[in-house]
């Protein structure tokens, strides 16, 4: 048998809607969370970038003061 998501009176059942709705946002952020931790390279990418632009300002810094 189908599912009819009308009431008695012809008007439409909300919670049909609101629980479609609560399925979909408990199950988006999962996924990302599961996509951002299967990928760390550019997060150390990022960090050792960071890290090499640090010591080149140093460096240029330390020759001009030279």
């Amino acid at each position: 048998m189908a599912h009819n998501p009308q009431g008695p009176q012809g008007n439409p059942d909300p919670a049909g809607s609101t629980q479609m709705f609560r399925a979909f946002v408990d199950e988006a952020p999962q996924g990302r969370q599961q996509a951002a931790a299967a990928k760390p390279g550019p997060r150390i990418g990022l960090i050792v970038g960071v890290v090499l632009a640090i010591v080149v300002v140093a460096g240029v810094a330390w020759l001009a003061l030279k």
